[in-house]
């Protein structure tokens, strides 16, 4: 089968299966991984999709003939890579997963020894050079390790619950729609821990994904979350994407909430409980968060987008939680890693402190800093990205603040906006908050839009 290595990517692999993710490259990349990250124990673990038993036979064919012992934790969410990497002290772990993507792809993520995370200068480009080397001799076979079936659900829910005080949660009724993904199995394990009211969507998981693809940042997706958080009467509503390292808020209207409110949300949760500690944020929409988190105490430290640049800073600077808009939640304690599961018991966690339904807790918040939302335009490249973004800051950039952390951000008294490229698809991306004026944040979106799609 042929080498294909387009699927790499800034931070992970990922592609069509067979085309540009299949056996040999699985193969090869367990036959390296070892080498490269020095690593002789490896958690290995797949989502629900169709390709996923087959990609995973071929990788851990790989690590073994490389001579590396493989601990297969099964299906599961990417978090649990991340878990099973650090609470057994591996050398890396290495997830089967596509994560948002339909259901013909595929693809790998990885973390190494203390899970950290796996970036091109930190071992991602030597992987894909290495892959490529058709000089290498790939018959030449090391000692052969083994694959070890390990049991990780029991400690993986035990630290899930370790965030909140199960004893004092209220029995809120609560929707969630796991979108026939990974997280089905968990919602049922959690479930027998907590006092909530489950009312269940496309929970079985089913890598055919008969309800749509499972990435509710998709408006289409969104749609039968809200609805069954009204013809319920729940509280509110959770939805997860396919390898839940992302959960989505939907409030007791069936109303979703912007991954932007969520972070104050859990920035709140913390610094409640833990005073004068530091809060990472990204740049795409900040104002909301700094409010929050230097009320309650805390220091918020700005970070560039993306969870290589986050876990690294929230290291540096001991951060206890470090929060992105796009719903990518880390935490100090999961070893400055991503969880969807964690997020949503801490809201609720929250919200059972108060006397105010979601959307009452959210509207003080949404009209005191409006936001657009993340709003995406497809570009033909690198090129015309750079194009927009210089016309942008020669027009905005001279009466503004202007900062290059992520992108290009512009910050004006009363309102500001961000605009990147994305690292992984061809759009660039905007972000506009303002200050307590919806009408200003409106008009200046739609100036800027039609500047950039002009």
């Amino acid at each position: 089968m042929a080498i294909n290595t387009s699927g790499f990517g800034a931070y992970d692999i990922r592609g069509i299966y067979p085309e540009s993710i299949n056996q040999e490259l699985a193969y090869r990349v367990g036959r390296v991984f070892p080498e490269i990250f020095n690593a002789k124990k490896v958690a290995v673990g797949h989502d629900i999709r169709l390709s996923g038993l087959t990609l995973f036979d071929a990788l851990t064919r790989g690590l073994t003939e490389a001579g590396c012992e493989v601990y297969d934790i099964g299906q599961c969410g990417t978090e649990m890579i991340y878990f099973t990497t650090g609470f057994h002290s591996f050398d890396g772990g290495i997830m089967i997963t596509a994560s948002h993507n339909p259901k013909e792809y595929n693809g790998m993520k990885f973390v190494g020894k203390g899970v950290r995370p796996v970036a091109p200068k930190s071992g991602l480009l030597a992987v894909k050079a290495a892959v490529e080397d058709e000089n290498r001799d790939w018959s030449f076979r090391k000692a052969t390790g083994t694959v070890h079936r390990i049991d990780i659900l029991s400690d993986y829910i035990k630290c899930i619950l370790s965030y909140v005080d199960v004893k004092n949660l209220k029995p809120f009724k609560v929707v969630i729609n796991t979108g026939n993904g990974s997280a089905g199995p968990i919602i049922n394990e959690l479930e027998k821990f907590l006092p909530f009211d489950i009312v269940k969507v496309h929970n079985n998981s089913n890598g055919f994904f008969p309800n749509g693809v499972p990435n509710p940042l998709l408006q289409d997706a969104r749609a039968e979350t809200s609805a069954a958080v009204k013809q319920s009467g729940a509280d509110c509503g959770i939805a997860f994407d396919g390898d839940f390292d992302r959960c989505f808020l939907f409030d007791e209207t069936g109303g979703f909430i912007e991954g932007y409110y969520m972070v104050g949300l859990l920035a709140e949760a913390f610094c409640k409980k833990n005073r004068g500690e530091k809060i990472i944020y990204d740049p795409r929409a900040i104002w909301n968060t700094i409010d929050i988190v230097e009320n309650l105490g805390g220091k918020p430290i700005m970070c560039r987008s993306g969870h290589v640049y986050i876990k690294e800073l929230m290291r540096a600077e001991n951060a206890i939680y470090g929060g992105e808009m796009s719903a990518h939640h880390y935490f100090r304690d999961f070893y400055y890693c991503d969880s969807g599961m964690i997020p949503w018991l801490l809201i609720l966690e929250l919200l059972g402190k108060t006397d105010k339904t979601l959307s009452q807790l959210m509207a003080d918040r949404i009209a005191k800093y409006p936001v657009s939302g993340e709003i995406n335009t497809k570009v033909s490249g690198v090129e015309k990205v750079k194009e927009i973004m210089s016309k942008i800051e020669e027009l905005y950039g001279t009466s503004g603040t202007v900062s290059h952390i992520d992108g290009l951000s512009v910050d004006y008294p009363d309102w500001r906006f961000n605009l990147r490229g994305s690292q992984t698809e061809p759009f660039i991306r905007l972000n506009v908050e303002a200050r307590g004026d919806k009408i200003l944040m409106e008009t200046k979106r739609d100036e800027l839009l039609a500047i950039i799609r002009g």
